[in-house]
Order: C-alpha cells, then structure tokens, then sequence
C-alpha cells in the first residue's frame, strides 16, 4: 500500500496537524503552557504504551500512516493528536464545578475523539478494527484522560 494512492487519507492527516495545532494555539493559554506541555508529554507515554499493545496484539489496524517503518502504530493520533487533545483537556478542566459537569466534560472529549475515530473506521483506511470495537475506544480514552488528571494534579499541587 503507497501513501500516494491513499489522497483522502493524506489530506486527512494534514488537515489533522493543521487543526490540531490551531487548537492548541486556541486553546492553551500562554500562561499555562507548561501544564500543558506535561500533559501532553504524559499522555505521549500512555499512549505509546497502549498504541503498541493493540496495534502489536493486531486488534487496530493503521493502514495509512507517515513513518510505515518506525512501528504499526499511527504517528499522527497515538504521539500528536490524543495529547494535544489531552493537553487542552486538563489546562481547560472546569476544577470548581460540580461533579455533572466535570463528567459531561469528560463524555464531550472522549467522545468527539471516538465520534472521528468510528468516521475513520467506516470510510478512510487509517484505522482499521479487526478485533476491537468502538466502545473499547472510548473506554480506553476516558480512563486514560482520567488518569493524565490524577497525574496533572498530584504535579500541580499546591503545597
């Protein structure tokens, strides 16, 4: 499989960089950019891990992706996308509401990732499931936003 052949995918992936950096400019305030940049690098681990455990157990498929020989695992989601979203996650969490609101929050970010994780599934060969299902993602996702905020916080601490 060329990378050429795959335009749709292609113009996917840079359109996905593209956004996801004018997200960020957005939505991270200046003041904030280093608990930004820890969420990002501490997300980048989680994923990692867990990004090479399914792709290598064969449950995700990355068809198309930019660097075929580094690993099987999607460079653009796995190490850029997911923790650049968790970083606005965490810096942009609403700490002082009450708990609807703080799970409606987790449930809005979780599931706009899956919502275009199922997109990609259906009708673009960048993510292909031969053993997984949505509801697997979107588990996975939230706990690991869950645990990226335990860790955001036990750092950010006011001692």
């Amino acid at each position: 499989m060329r990378l050429v052949r795959y335009k749709k995918e292609k113009k996917i992936l840079a359109l996905s960089w593209i956004v996801t950096c004018i997200l960020l400019l957005v939505f991270i305030p200046r003041k904030k950019i280093r608990e930004a940049h820890l969420s990002f690098l501490f997300k980048q681990i989680i994923t990692w891990i867990f990004g090479l455990i399914v792709v290598e157990k064969g449950l995700i498929k990355y068809p198309v992706r930019i660097f075929k020989k580094a690993n099987k695992a999607s460079f653009t989601f796995e190490y850029f996308v997911y923790p650049a979203l968790c970083a606005i996650f965490n810096v942009n969490y609403p700490e002082k509401r009450n708990s609807f609101i703080k799970c409606l929050y987790y449930l809005f970010h979780t599931g706009l990732i899956v919502v275009f994780e199922i997109y990609a599934v259906k009708y673009t060969n960048l993510i292909k499931y031969p053993k997984w299902r949505w509801y697997w993602s979107f588990i996975t996702i939230w706990v690991t936003y869950y645990v990226s905020r335990l860790y955001y916080r036990w750092y950010f601490q006011k001692a």
